[in-house]
């Protein structure tokens, strides 16, 4: 992404070379959240101080490689401060090597943003919310996700 278009949709990309990560706002998540494509979208809202959001990642991971060439697409998104991105984010995601997408949400008031990505969301993590952009089928799961009910969610939402 080049600078211009950086600027022009707000999005700001820090990190070192082997770990960027996109700094965003709910408007990039809304986005991806009102797609129609044919697509199986899984966003995974986590942090580093989460001891479960950090067990379930391998399969997050695992999921982001064996489908890599379908249409099902992960996205985590940290919750954790912005003002910690470099001194604890960024080193963690090259620690674990991390390959999926990874944004961090830069939203100050969680009252107000919570309730857009799934209204019956009580804000504790870790958080998941899978759903299809063509059919509209969509699942939620505020709990650590094990990887038979992601991998078997996904494939509902496939069908």
């Amino acid at each position: 992404m080049n600078l211009l278009c950086a600027l022009l949709f707000g999005i700001f990309v820090l990190g070192t070379a082997q770990a960027q990560v996109e700094i965003v706002t709910l408007a990039r998540l809304e986005k991806v959240m009102s797609s129609s494509k044919d697509t199986v979208y899984v966003i995974n809202f986590w942090a580093t101080w989460c001891k479960p959001c950090i067990e379930e990642l391998p399969y997050f991971e695992e999921a982001h490689t064996f489908y890599a060439t379908s249409n099902v697409r992960i996205l985590l998104v940290s919750l954790d401060m912005p003002s910690e991105l470099e001194r604890t984010l960024v080193p963690f995601i090259e620690k674990k090597k991390l390959q999926s997408e990874i944004v961090l949400l830069n939203e100050p008031d969680p009252n107000i943003w919570i309730d857009k990505i799934e209204p019956t969301w009580t804000g504790s993590l870790p958080a998941t919310l899978i759903f299809n952009g063509s059919s509209k089928k969509r699942m939620f799961f505020e709990k650590q996700i094990s990887k038979e009910e992601l991998f078997s969610t996904i494939q509902q939402m496939k069908e």
